[in-house]
């Protein structure tokens, strides 16, 4: 990944300018309503908790969400809030325990927005945060606890804060 596949994230998302004197996260009732992020807030909460893959999926699709068959979305992960329709989940991919797929940014002059696309049979590691804008390939690898900044080529396993190609998918460091 270069600095040019950085730069392609952040051309993807949307920007949203902040009106008034503080910053973007001040006025997110202007972004969206406060009864359909309530509403999100409690089918996430639901999604995080229950062990039923069946009713995760059922209910990111009612959020929403893009979710094909196969998909598993581990205990205590957490998709956007905000915007969960802007999350992409592709046939047998697996988001891990305690990952969470961002689909906005609030900073201080404008909040962003953008598609998140976990592809075919691609793992997001226990603990992992995906930014807004990211894709991650068919077959990809997200190890636990990284930060995905750029997209994830397919096949290519990624580690680290931020997300950094492993060499043959093992971590070589002795």
């Amino acid at each position: 990944m270069t600095d040019s596949d950085a730069d392609w994230r952040h051309d993807r998302l949307d920007r949203h300018p902040a009106a008034g004197p503080r910053n973007s996260l001040w006025h997110w009732m202007r972004a969206r309503h406060p009864i359909r992020v309530a509403l999100n807030y409690l089918a996430v909460w639901l999604i995080r908790v229950s062990p039923s893959l069946r009713l995760k999926n059922w209910l990111l699709r009612r959020l929403g969400a893009t979710v094909d068959s196969g998909v598993a979305f581990g205990l205590e992960a957490t998709v956007d809030v905000f915007w969960p329709e802007l999350v992409t989940l592709r046939s047998d991919a697996i988001v891990g325990y305690d990952a969470t797929l961002l689909c906005h940014e609030f900073l201080q002059d404008e909040y962003r927005t953008g598609e998140v696309v976990i592809g075919e049979r691609a793992l997001v590691g226990a603990g992992a945060v995906v930014l807004p804008g990211v894709e991650i390939g068919a077959d990809a690898k997200v190890a636990a606890n990284s930060l995905v900044t750029e997209d994830v080529p397919p096949e290519t396993t990624v580690a680290g804060v931020p997300a950094r190609p492993v060499e043959g998918g093992v971590d070589r460091r002795d």
